[in-house]
């Protein structure tokens, strides 16, 4: 008999805490290596955190609620490997594993799948569909896919040293007058709170924007918006447009792709490029990888897949892992004008606002109405100067006010 110590894994890049929202196991209940026991919110994912070990639960440190450091303990498994091997094959002759028996098992959580089954499942091309989970309400584990694919694959990871949780005084509460509503705050949306506090309160902020004309761009994307919706079966959205051309001025000017690493200014190789996508009580950042490599339709079809999965609850801790620069559609709710936070530990944040029909006085004296809009652009001032910062932005706006028919989506 041992008594192991589970800690609070590492749920993405730059994560130091994670709060737990639910334990899906109770002291004295027995758990096999990889069963989910727990969800677990950051500011970047949610996620089920999966046992180490085989063995029972004995002590729940970490309570529903709590925010711990990377690191830290979240739960006590006493565990006895000699039992290991025998119980397994025990539980593969049991009668509750029969199609009979399962007809009547609850199977209230049969498509709810953790990031660890959906990856697993997706390498090695099994249907999740056709698995009957073991977990509680027919619940598919990664011990039931690697069942299937027997394929003796182990893993165990060392979890990193605690991190430095950075605490926060509290604000009083205000008085409540009639007719007031109290709405309790998520962990989701304490995660959020946490990020957006610390970004503000460790990096400063500096501010800049430019105004675009953008009149060809939006005519070309308009002639050319069904027939593509016709033929690649998404939309050509204009947030693909603009998410390009950020990526390919980042090539020209690396130092955007940089970050502060408290004695050094790391400059990042990739061009990952991460966009912001709301839920109605929520916001997750994914990543578009190699962004600069990537075509308009390429990065239009990654804009589709990555909100899908968002709105339907399968983002993956890999999909928000590794932004280098981030990328906001602000416009998509009318915004003309607003200051990103830079999502740590990134330098910068462009904001793309709506774009709007304005008149303007061309180069000639006349006036016109065209197509503008306005990027704005947060930055570190620890890492970047204005200098760069405009060079930068005044190239995305050169790509965008040269976008015409003759520019290739494709």
């Amino acid at each position: 008999m041992a008594i192991e110590q589970m800690a609070m894994p590492q749920l993405g890049e730059s994560v130091t805490e994670g709060t737990i929202s639910k334990w899906l196991v109770s002291p004295g209940d027995q758990v096999n290596k990889y069963d989910p026991i727990a969800e677990v919110m950051t500011d970047k994912v949610n996620a089920e955190v999966p046992s180490s070990f085989t063995g029972t639960i004995t002590e729940l440190v970490g309570e529903e609620g709590q925010t711990l450091a990377v690191g830290e303990i979240i739960c006590k498994i006493e565990t006895e490997e000699t039992e290991e091997a025998p119980k397994r094959e025990e539980e593969q002759n049991t009668p509750s594993d029969t199609g009979a028996n399962r007809q009547g098992k609850d199977q209230s959580n049969k498509a709810r799948y953790s990031p660890a089954v959906l990856r697993l499942a997706g390498e090695h091309g099994i249907q999740l569909e056709e698995v009957e989970g073991t977990g509680a309400g027919g619940r598919i584990t990664r011990k039931d896919i690697q069942k299937i694919i027997d394929s003796g694959m182990k893993q165990k990871s060392e979890a990193p040293a605690p991190a430095a949780v950075q605490t926060t005084q509290q604000a009083p509460a205000p008085a409540l007058s009639a007719g007031d509503i109290e709405i309790p705050v998520t962990g989701v949306r304490k995660a959020i709170a946490a990020n957006m506090h610390k970004s503000k309160t460790e990096i400063p902020h500096a501010w800049t924007m430019m105004e675009v004309d953008v009149t060809n761009m939006t005519a070309y994307r308009n002639s050319i918006k069904d027939s593509f919706k016709q033929k690649e079966g998404f939309n050509l959205t204009f947030f693909a447009f603009f998410v390009k051309a950020a990526a390919q001025a980042l090539k020209e000017f690396p130092q955007m792709n940089s970050m502060w690493a408290g004695d050094k200014i790391v400059q990042k190789k990739d061009i990952n490029i991460s966009i912001a996508v709301a839920t109605e009580d929520s916001l997750f950042v994914p990543v578009i990888k190699h962004a600069d490599e990537k075509t308009i339709k390429g990065i239009a079809r990654e804009i589709t897949d990555l909100a899908k999965k968002v709105r339907n609850g399968k983002l993956t801790a890999e999909d928000m892992q590794g932004g280098t620069f981030t990328v906001n559609n602000t416009g998509s709710f009318g915004s003309v004008q607003s200051m990103g936070i830079i999502n740590h530990p990134q330098a910068a944040i462009l904001q793309v606002e709506s774009i709007v029909k304005r008149p303007v006085v061309m180069n000639n004296g006349m006036i016109a109405v065209r197509d503008m809009v306005n990027l704005c652009l947060s930055l570190d001032h620890r890492v970047l100067d204005g200098l760069v910062c405009g060079r930068f932005l005044g190239r995305v706006k050169e790509i965008l006010e040269n976008i015409d028919e003759h520019t290739s989506v494709y």
